[in-house]
């Protein structure tokens, strides 16, 4: 006997309409909540044997609504009691994967809906299965915690990555079918690419255009207008997964070759901000890099906050992240903001170490000499920057019409630190030989 979902579905679209219209609120909450009614046929996983299901797509396509919805039909199956959802970091979790629109609280219906306690990271269902939330920024969480059910959102910009991961798998050993689910867009990092050629990885891919009805007209200008026809675009809108562009500075493989998870004794370390021009939703971003350079001369990418931010909101976040790794200065590009970079920063902290930086040379030449302590081996990245690195071996100089801001930032940082002598050094030395 065939469901009211699947009647409804073998109807064509006018039928299928009058019929919605016409359904009483008992069964339009029912068809509501169907996810199978609604889904595209790529959004439900088929029923070949895996361990992960990697779901690879561009942004808008649906990815995190596929990973709440898998959760809540193991739930509903009674496959999953313990269940691991693990962000780039706890906020991610939060707004996204539990509160979010397509989060679990949202897409789950009323009488199945669970309890969430913020505080103790848990979800409760009114069948007993909870799900614990974790961070990727700190894999040790997931160290000792057993789980028969794992969601993974984004783990390509995870900082670390690799020992997240490699945790939750060692952690998916109770039940009769432990499985996980990875929502991510793609990047040619080591995990993924793992991943995809792993036998027992079930792998979706699917563009941004798939879902283009039900994005908003704003995401389309900011988006799909800035970077389609770009390299980028191919990778944030088409979900490939491309190799270093032939003429970038930098090389992802090289940039993996000198990672490492914690930096040495540090000598200096550094604030640096590139502030975009305006705070809109299709302004660039304002880059934020906190770099070092350590008692061995060499230079150590520590963190990266960029985003797109109001003046004050990127000066509170520059502040903080000076306090954070007792930084000697907060460096910042003025080209475009003049002197009202300074003024807000000190509005947030009047006696903030500060220093302006002006660019009076094209973006490859102030790149060039920093790329060049990459091939000398003199840079380390501690942990993982995925939008940082990708800009790093995606931007060409003469060819790239984006604006990469997260670049500019790192280079002003280890221009600051390694390729200009600080004014303070020079005074010692002249005093003291």
């Amino acid at each position: 006997m065939q469901s009211l979902a699947e009647f409804v579905a073998s109807q064509d679209e006018r039928t299928k309409s009058n019929l919605i219209d016409g359904l009483s609120s008992e069964e339009y909450a029912s068809l509501f909540f169907n996810w199978e009614f609604w889904a595209r046929e790529n959004q439900i996983p088929d029923d070949t044997a895996w361990t992960t299901w990697l779901i690879m797509a561009g942004r808008g396509w649906g990815k995190t609504r596929c990973g709440a919805e898998w959760v809540r039909a193991r739930v509903e199956s009674g496959n999953a009691k313990r269940i691991a959802l693990v962000g780039e970091t706890a906020a991610d979790v939060r707004d996204v994967m539990v509160e979010g629109e397509s989060g679990l609280m949202s897409i789950c219906p009323p009488w199945n809906k669970p309890t969430y306690a913020p505080a103790r990271r848990r979800l409760t269902w009114p069948n007993g299965a909870m799900a614990f939330t974790y961070s990727g920024d700190t894999p040790d969480q997931l160290r000792g915690p057993q789980h028969d059910t794992a969601w993974s959102d984004e783990p390509a910009k995870w900082r670390y990555g690799e020992e997240a991961y490699a945790n939750i798998l060692l952690g998916l050993r109770l039940g009769d079918n432990p499985q996980h689910v990875a929502t991510t867009t793609p990047r040619p990092i080591p995990l993924i690419k793992e991943l995809i050629k792993d036998p027992r990885t079930l792998v979706t891919t699917g563009s941004t255009f798939e879902n283009i009805k039900n994005l908003a007209p704003t995401f389309q200008r900011a988006i799909l207008d800035k970077y389609e026809d770009t390299r980028l675009g191919r990778q944030e809108i088409y979900a490939e997964i491309l190799d270093d562009a032939p003429g970038a500075l930098w090389s992802q493989v090289a940039i993996d070759e000198q990672r490492i998870s914690r930096p040495p004794e540090l000598s200096r370390v550094v604030v640096a901000i590139d502030p975009a021009a305006s705070a809109s939703e299709e302004s660039d971003e304002t880059g934020i890099i906190v770099a070092a350079v350590g008692h061995n001369g060499n230079g150590y990418v520590l963190d990266d906050r960029s985003g797109r931010y109001s003046p004050m909101e990127w000066a509170r976040y520059a502040i903080a992240l000076a306090q954070e790794w007792e930084a000697d200065r907060i460096i910042a590009e003025v080209n475009q903001g003049g002197d009202m970079v300074e003024q807000v920063l000190r509005t947030v902290q009047p006696n903030v170490s500060y220093r302006a930086v002006r660019a009076s040379r094209g973006k490859a030449s102030r790149a060039e000499p920093v790329s060049a302590l990459y091939e000398q081996k003199k840079v380390f990245h501690c942990g993982r920057f995925p939008e940082l690195e990708t800009q790093m071996s995606s931007f060409e100089p003469d060819l790239s019409r984006w604006s990469p801001d997260r670049m500019d930032a790192l280079v002003y940082a280890l221009t600051d630190l390694m390729l200009h002598t600080p004014r303070e050094l020079t005074i010692k030395k002249v005093l003291h030989g």
